[in-house]
């Protein structure tokens, strides 16, 4: 219309906090960025670019300080893949959880709609449609997500108003409470308004201890609380246990993912080279066993007789012997495990290989890994390219 005044169509936005160094996760983090760690056959960070595409975000902004390299190679598979925009920024120095916000500003004030923003290792069921309503009703600066957790005195909790039309008004933080007083803490997912910007300055500044406990005060900040699970998957026993909590939900949530009580048998040109099919006889003696929640590539090679789960995620182009036992174990793109090996509680390198006849249990391998035959391995953590020939216990190899 001649003389109106062009308004540009709001578009959703993400911030996403890539930036950490990721020690708590190694020795997989000395190969890759934490948040291209694969998790459930997807990196971590693809888990969150999935949900919030679904909520129709069009723009996420990566605020980064360590190896960009690696997610410059995987941005634009994602953005395809997605239908999204993703742009790095990228911090010079780290700037904590609040500075990058600020870094971030020109992009996330182009119009006034909410943003979410998430903590890149964080891991649920991402209900963001319901949480975006929610926020949207309350007409507040921010909502965080929280989640209930048994033992509040490990934590930093946050205490709420639950009285009143819309329940969940923040009133304060408690870290490590002595005596009950909340049982939710932070999840590490938020939807905030551009206008909290304004809080923060460009240097390094903690948005849950400096800026949220503002907005608080001001009765800017609401609390919503997550159904279903929720891990920090930043270390590698909460990785396992995370694992556990996502096949579980999936079982739910998406039961045709997984491979779960079915019983394969190679096809004729074996196992190192042929696919599977399924094969309705339980009782034959070449089927490969699967048990409770187990997810499988379709890449991925397993030899006869193996029993694999409950609670096992086999990545692409794995190839496992006969009679191979896994459980409650994560095998990276490329591992081999011989005939007879037993596997347990583990996260196993990319190219990694386990020997026949070997044993490990509750150990973390990095990438390209050897484990020599007959040999047994408890609590251990190996750095990438090492070769173990020797029975070891609870011993760290650099």
């Amino acid at each position: 219309m001649s003389g109106s005044k062009y308004v540009p169509k709001k578009q959703r936005r993400a911030l996403i906090l890539v930036g950490g160094y990721g020690t708590r996760l190694r020795p997989l983090t000395f190969s890759v960025a934490k948040p291209l760690v694969p998790f459930a056959n997807l990196p971590i960070l693809e888990h969150q670019v999935q949900a919030l595409a679904r909520v129709e975000v069009k723009e996420i902004i990566l605020c980064v300080n360590y190896k960009p390299a690696d997610l410059l190679e995987w941005i634009p598979v994602a953005e395809k893949k997605y239908d999204v925009r993703i742009i790095v920024s990228q911090e010079l120095e780290p700037l904590g959880t609040a500075g990058p916000v600020a870094l971030a500003k020109e992009h996330l004030e182009k119009d006034d709609s909410p943003f979410f923003m998430f903590n890149s290792d964080v891991i649920c069921e991402f209900p963001l449609a319901d949480m975006l309503k929610f926020h949207l009703a309350h007409k507040r600066e921010g909502t965080i997500m929280v989640t209930r957790v048994q033992d509040p005195s490990k934590y930093g909790v946050i205490v709420t108003n639950d009285e009143g039309e819309i329940k969940g008004e923040i009133k304060s933080f408690i870290e490590k409470p002595k005596v009950f007083v909340s049982d939710k803490i932070n999840a590490g997912i938020y939807i905030l308004n551009p206008s909290m910007i304004k809080r923060i300055q460009p240097k390094p500044t903690s948005i849950e201890r400096e800026i949220f406990p503002d907005m608080a005060r001001d009765r800017q900040l609401f609390s919503w609380v997550l159904p279903g699970y929720w891990m920090d998957i930043g270390q590698p026993k909460d990785y396992l246990t995370g694992m556990c909590l996502h096949l579980a939900s999936l079982r739910q949530r998406s039961p045709d993912d997984l491979a779960a009580q079915q019983h394969f048998v190679a096809d004729d040109q074996g196992p190192s080279k042929g696919k599977f099919k399924y094969d309705q006889k339980s009782d034959n003696k070449a089927s490969i066993k699967i048990i409770g929640n187990v997810l499988v590539d379709a890449r991925a090679l397993i030899g006869a007789g193996s029993v694999i789960g409950p609670d096992v995620v086999i990545g692409p182009n794995v190839v496992l012997g006969e009679g191979v036992r896994i459980k409650r174990t994560t095998l990276l793109e490329g591992v081999t495990v011989s005939n007879s090996a037993f596997i347990n509680s583990c996260i196993i390198g990319w190219k990694s290989k386990i020997g026949a006849w070997a044993r490990v249990d509750n150990s973390i391998l990095g990438e390209d890994v050897e484990v020599g035959d007959e040999t047994a391995l408890s609590e251990v953590i190996c750095c990438p390219h090492k070769g173990i020939k020797e029975d070891t216990v609870n011993k760290v190899i650099l």
